[in-house]
Order: structure tokens, then C-alpha cells, then sequence
């Protein structure tokens, strides 16, 4: 019987025991879950969780409070504490942190990585921290080691304020809870890491944009080394350039005024007896590789580490500028303190040196080009006040033979024999040609130099083509060629310069009948399409090859079209496709071997004369851009628009207007030739009779935020589309309803 009733005790014992630890470990389930839910929530505090940690292991654990502690060198401390951890024993344990040495059961822990207790911490011999238990009360500690990549990051530890071990199962859950902190830890470096990540992308995505707006190499310098001080959170640096020619490397941008650092830094490098760190930098640089420097104090002296030492430089490390295997410069960044750089620092500089350099090497062929243009304006300048000086030089006496040949064929001094009249008509002839190449030449010249000035005037488009035909019609007669002119009935007046107009058709019409053969067709065309006037020279005559369609262009060339019956001077067309540059149209030629040719041109079509149909009722809106196709698309987009178009190739040209035209608005390019859009919109509101009009930037150059500062209302970067132009333009103010019947003007 006692038998029985003692087996029944031990099994009912047991049934308590397995009840226990059934319960225990469904409030560890409960526990782990709540952690894990709040590990999940977007936006999660860590402190928060390790606290909820905290919190579920006193409670389990049942202690009075617990504490967590987190490594820092060779100390343990506090970080966080449950609500009864008491406000003196906080402030104390900060001050007063837990060293890694068997005195503290802390110290214990972490040496043996072992969850442990002191059934009574007055009672143990070793324990050394009197001083925490005095400010707090406790008497049993229970501690568990917080373990993370195979090292001790922190610990775990609960109290209870009376001698009362923990059980197995309390053991156990504290380490189940040491873990789960661990694991918070772990979710709050890779938490952090992510965002390191994600700011330094986006530092260098603004580098990128940054170091791409300008074409000035040493800004381009600038730039780069401003975002690799900020990337790798440096305290100053510089850039040095690299000499192809003699392999020398010069410091070209400093952080800050350092103008003094600068100069003691060239000189300690320029000093040829001693070698330096400096050499160091060069070779890395030269053979690709990274240099990093952990504490300059202890590199073998030399003049630039003092220098570098003597103006607070501690730690350095060196990232080349390549391009294409070609060594460019080398960026180097500088902390005042001691250590190297994380090798997630090194791969962001080597992103923003490789990202950076094709900007450099732009910069550097921009400069290049603007000195080579330079050199060839001058050369060209020159060219053509030589040649203006020698085609006056060269009229003088050139009046004299054609004025003297006159008076000798008019008879004035008697009779001329057969022979006579023939060489005197020759003589005749060949100075008037003389004359016409040097007229050509002459405007020619004025046309590179940029000193023809056209002068507009509206005239009547049928008139002026009358006119050139009745100066060719006589050899076009001469030789059987019909010669026709046509206008379309919408063709009436145009604004432009009428001297030039009839220059560039009577260039066409003459070259078509020269080069058309007897009995053949010369027929002239004007008609209005787009808003542009189009008028084009057709012919029956020998063709040109295609080698020869664009060579015919240069000047002093004639392409392959045969023998002519007079040499001419090679220059018609050059001049004539210059003249419609000014003019703000396009020349062109179309032809087929053996069948004809046709040349066209196309001009604005200007203020036509009569505004009875309404159109100076619509505001006036100035296109400026050199680029033809920029401003055929412009003017497609706007078609239909309640608003008049005059276009402008270049700076001056769109001051000129803004002086005359008074537009309602403004569509500007930046990259402009003679004067940039920047000087444009700087002129455009400086003058208080144009301050108030809207202004808005179509560019290539992405600079908005200047745009916008220097005055533009809008600022768009190509490509855009017409949405964007139209809607830009009526953010900027203007009627953009669509209507039909836009006129489209030309610029003088």
C-alpha cells in the first residue's frame, strides 16, 4: 500500500514537472512569436524589441528585473533595463561598466559563453561587484552570453531580490532569450548597413549628376573630390593631374582655402633629392591599384608626410583616375585621425572614380576643342581680312579694264576691226567674271568674319523671282531652254533681306541653265509650306553624282557636271547656303544622273505685310537654338497654336529680336553660339522692357536649378515632347489653346 502511494506521489510529481516545462516552453512559443511580429513590422524600433526581450525573460524567467549589456572594447556596458531596474543603479552602471574578468558573473559568462547563476552573490567568494548589488538589491543573478558571428556582443542577465536559484528551465529560457537579442542586434547592422548602402548610392547618383554638369575640368576636380569626402566621411583631401608627357603628377584641387597647404605640398614634392610619399600615390596610381595609408605617423618620414602631418593628416588612402587603361590623376581623402577605411568606402570610391572619369576626360576634350575653335576663328579671321583687303585692292583697277573695254566696244575713239572687237569683248568678259569672284569673295569673307548684316524688308516674293529669271532669261533663249517661273496663290510678301533673296535664286537659276543642256527646262517654284516659304530651282540637266552633292557646297568646287559654257566662280553656292544659314533656313539638293537637279531653299516666312487674317492678334513667341532640327520640331509641336513663331540661330540674333520684335515669350537653348543662353537670359532680365517675359529653357544642359535661379520659368531638358513643351509653356503664361493658322517669322 505504501508502495502504491509512493509511486502515485512520484508520478503525479513527474505530471508536474512535464506540466511545467509544457508551459514554459508555450510561453517561450508566445514570447519568440511576439518578438518575431515586431521584427517584422516596417518601421521597428530596435530598442523596442530588445526591451519586449527584456521584459518576456523577466516575466518567464520569474525574476524581480533584468538588464542587457552590450560589448564595447574590453568592457560590458549597460544598454537597456527592465521598468524596476532602479534610476541610481542606471546612472551608475554607465559610468561604471562591467569589465571582462572573473569578478563580475558577467565576466564569467562571456570568458566561459555559458549561461550561469550565483545562488547568492554574498555568498560568493569571487564576486567582486558589491558596489551594483548594494545599489539594486539583488541576491540571485542569473546571466546568459548574447553570441553573433562566434563572438560575445552582449549579455542577458535577471535578478531576484530574495536567495532563490533558477531552475533548469529558467536556464534555458534566458538562453533562448540571449539569442533572440542577438538576433535583434544582427537585424540592426544589417538595418543600418542597408541604409549606409542606400546613402551612399544616392551621394553617389547626385556625385554623377553633379560632376556632369560642367565642362570645366578643374570644377569636374572639384566635384569629384567633394563627393568622395562626403562618401567616405573624410575630414579634407585633393586631386592630383597626371602628366602624360613627363609622367609627373600635380596637386590641382585642394578641400577649403588651403593655398598655403598647396604650396608647401608642391614644394616638398618638386624636390628632387628626396623621395617621398608622394611617389607612392604615382606608382598605385600608374599601376591601377588602391593605396591606403592607416596612420601616416607611422610611415617613414619624408618632406610631404610632414607636411601632410603638420597640417593634421593622420589617415589616407589614394583612389587612381582611369580612363580606358590611361592614367588621368589620383583622388586622395584624408581623416585626422588614425585607422583605415572600411573596404565598403573603398568600393564606393572606385564606383565614383570610375563613374567620374568620363566627365573628366569630356571636360578635358571640351577645353581642347574650345582652343582649337579658337585658334581656327582667328585663322579664319584672318583668312578673311586678307581677302576683303585684296578684292578692294584688286577693284580699283579692275574698274579701270572693264570701264576702258566699255568705252572701246561703245566705239567712243573710232572703229574696231573683227580681232579688235573680239579681244576687247574677251578682255571685257573676263573682267567682269574677275569682278564676280571678287564680290563673292568679298561677301564670303563677310559671311565667316559674321560682318554681313542683313537688313529685312518685306517685299513681294513673285517680284523678286521675276527679277532673276529676266537675268538668266536671255541665255536661257540663247540656248532653247524653256524657263518658267510659278508661285503658289498663298505665296504673297516676305520679310528678309530682298538684296540676298535674289542673290542666293539668281545663283540657282544661273547655275541651272549653264549646266542644262540645249532644248532643256529650267523651272523656278515658291511656294508656303509649314509656315516656311520653299523655293526651288529644278533643272534638265546632266546631274550630279552623289561623290559630288555635298563637295559641290565648298567653296571654289563645281562637282562633275561636265564642261561649262563659262568657268564661274565656284562660290555661288557656297555663299548661297550661307546666306540662307542667316537667313534661319536650310539649302538643299536632290538630283539623278543624266535626268536633272533640283535646288531648294527654305526660309521663315517673317511679318507678312498684310494682317488681315488675324495673325498679329496672336502673342509672338522667339525659338532660339542653333540646331535646325530643334527648331523644326519646336515649330511642328506648336502648329496650330494661338501664337506667331520668329527663330533666332545664335545669342545675338535673339537680343536683336528681344530689342525689335518684343516676343511674348521665350523658347531659349543654353549651348549657343557668339553669346550662351545664360548671357541671354541675364540680358533678357536686366532690361526692365523684357524682365516680364516668361523665359522657358529647352536644353541639352541640365542644370535646372541655375535655370530656375537666374530667371527662367521653366526649364525642360531634351528630348522633350510636345505635352511637356506646350504644358511648360502654359505654366510660364501663355495661350496655348490649340488654333490653326500660326504663323512662323524669321529672325534678322
Amino acid at each position: 500500500m505504501a508502495d502504491q502511494t509512493t509511486a502515485r506521489s512520484s508520478t503525479a510529481g513527474d505530471s508536474g514537472g512535464v506540466d511545467r516545462a509544457l508551459a514554459g516552453t508555450r510561453d517561450l512559443a508566445v514570447a519568440t512569436e511576439e518578438i518575431l511580429a515586431a521584427l517584422g513590422r516596417a518601421g521597428a524600433n530596435s530598442g523596442e524589441i530588445l526591451d519586449i526581450v527584456i521584459e518576456r525573460a523577466v516575466r518567464l524567467c520569474r525574476a524581480h528585473a533584468g538588464q542587457l549589456h552590450l560589448n564595447e572594447g574590453d568592457v560590458y556596458r549597460l544598454s537597456r533595463g527592465s521598468s524596476l531596474v532602479p534610476d541610481a543603479f542606471r546612472r551608475y552602471s554607465l559610468d561604471h561598466p562591467i569589465a571582462r574578468d572573473r569578478r563580475s558573473l558577467m565576466g564569467r559568462v562571456v570568458a566561459d559563453r555559458t549561461t550561469q547563476q550565483i545562488g547568492d552573490v554574498l555568498a560568493d567568494p569571487e564576486y567582486g561587484r558589491q558596489d551594483l548589488q548594494r545599489l539594486s538589491g539583488f541576491r540571485t543573478l542569473m546571466c546568459a552570453p548574447m553570441i553573433l558571428h562566434d563572438e560575445v556582443v552582449g549579455a542577458l542577465s535577471v535578478w531576484r531580490l530574495e536567495v532563490e536559484p533558477f531552475d533548469d528551465q529558467h536556464v534555458e529560457l534566458l538562453s533562448a532569450f540571449a539569442a533572440q537579442a542577438a538576433i535583434v542586434l544582427r537585424q540592426v547592422d544589417l538595418t543600418t548597413e542597408l541604409e549606409s548602402k542606400v546613402d551612399q548610392l544616392e551621394t553617389l547618383r547626385m556625385v554623377g549628376q553633379a560632376v556632369t554638369e560642367t565642362l570645366d575640368p578643374d570644377e569636374v576636380l572639384s566635384r569629384i573630390l567633394r563627393g568622395a569626402v562626403e562618401i567616405a566621411d573624410a575630414d579634407g583631401g585633393f586631386v592630383a593631374a597626371y602628366d602624360d608627357a613627363d609622367g609627373s603628377m600635380e596637386v590641382r584641387v585642394l578641400t577649403g582655402d588651403q593655398d598655403d597647404l598647396l604650396a608647401r605640398l608642391e614644394a616638398a614634392i618638386d624636390d628632387p633629392e628626396t623621395p617621398n610619399v608622394f611617389g607612392r600615390f604615382g606608382t598605385a596610381a600608374i599601376q591601377g591599384e588602391l593605396l591606403a595609408i592607416p596612420d601616416l605617423a607611422q610611415e617613414t618620414t619624408d618632406p610631404v608626410v610632414d607636411v601632410l602631418l603638420a597640417d593634421g593628416w593622420r589617415s589616407l588612402v589614394g583612389i587612381p583616375l582611369q580612363r580606358e587603361g590611361a592614367l588621368l590623376g589620383h583622388l586622395v581623402v584624408e581623416r585626422s585621425t588614425p585607422g583605415g577605411f572600411a573596404a565598403d568606402t573603398h568600393d564606393a570610391l572606385l564606383t565614383l572614380a570610375a563613374q567620374s572619369t568620363a566627365a573628366l576626360v569630356n571636360a578635358r576634350l571640351f577645353r581642347e576643342l574650345q582652343t582649337k575653335s579658337a585658334e581656327l576663328e582667328v585663322a579664319s579671321r584672318h583668312k578673311s581680312e586678307f581677302l576683303a583687303s585684296m578684292s578692294h585692292e584688286l577693284r580699283t583697277p579692275l574698274n579701270a579694264v572693264i570701264g576702258f573695254s566699255e568705252v572701246l566696244l561703245d566705239r567712243l575713239f573710232g572703229e574696231l576691226n573683227e580681232r579688235q572687237d573680239e579681244y576687247v569683248r574677251d578682255i571685257h568678259n573676263s573682267g567682269r567674271h574677275l569682278l564676280e569672284l571678287l564680290n563673292e569673295i568679298l561677301d564670303l569673307s563677310k559671311v565667316e568674319a559674321g560682318q554681313m548684316t542683313l537688313e529685312p524688308t518685306v517685299f513681294r516674293v513673285t517680284d523678286a523671282l521675276e527679277y532673276a529669271a529676266s537675268l538668266v532669261r536671255e541665255r536661257a533663249a540663247r540656248h532653247g531652254i524653256r524657263l518658267s517661273v510659278e508661285t503658289a496663290p498663298d505665296v504673297g510678301t516676305v520679310s528678309a533681306d530682298e538684296l540676298r533673296f535674289k542673290q542666293v535664286v539668281l545663283n540657282l537659276a544661273s547655275n541651272a541653265v549653264k549646266f542644262t543642256p540645249d532644248g532643256g527646262a529650267v523651272d523656278i517654284r515658291a511656294e508656303v509650306l509649314a509656315g516656311e516659304l520653299l523655293v526651288t530651282v529644278t533643272d534638265t540637266g546632266v546631274g550630279i553624282p552623289p561623290e559630288d552633292r555635298e563637295r559641290i557646297f565648298e567653296s571654289f568646287q563645281q562637282g562633275g557636271r561636265g564642261v561649262a559654257r563659262e568657268e564661274g566662280t565656284g562660290l555661288g553656292l557656297t555663299l548661297s547656303r550661307r546666306i540662307v544659314d542667316l537667313f534661319g533656313g536650310r539649302l538643299w539638293l536632290e538630283s539623278q544622273v543624266d535626268v536633272g537637279s533640283t535646288f531648294g531653299f527654305s526660309i521663315p516666312m517673317g511679318t507678312p505685310s498684310d494682317a488681315g487674317d488675324g495673325k498679329g492678334q496672336h502673342p509672338l513667341l522667339l525659338l532660339v537654338d542653333d540646331d535646325r532640327a530643334s527648331l523644326d520640331l519646336v515649330t511642328a509641336y506648336l502648329e496650330g497654336a494661338p501664337v506667331r513663331l520668329v527663330r533666332a540661330h545664335d545669342g545675338e540674333a535673339a537680343l536683336r529680336c528681344l530689342a525689335t520684335d518684343r516676343p511674348a515669350g521665350v523658347v531659349l537653348d543654353i549651348r549657343l553660339p557668339k553669346i550662351d543662353g545664360w548671357e541671354v537670359l541675364s540680358h533678357l532680365r536686366a532690361d526692365p522692357s523684357t524682365a516680364h517675359v516668361p523665359v522657358v529653357i529647352v536644353s541639352v544642359v541640365d542644370e535646372r536649378t541655375r535655370g530656375l535661379e537666374e530667371g527662367a520659368n521653366e526649364y525642360l531638358t531634351k528630348p522633350v515632347s510636345r505635352d511637356e513643351l506646350v504644358g511648360a509653356l502654359v505654366r510660364a503664361g501663355l495661350p496655348m489653346t490649340p488654333l490653326t493658322g500660326a504663323g512662323v517669322e524669321g529672325a534678322p
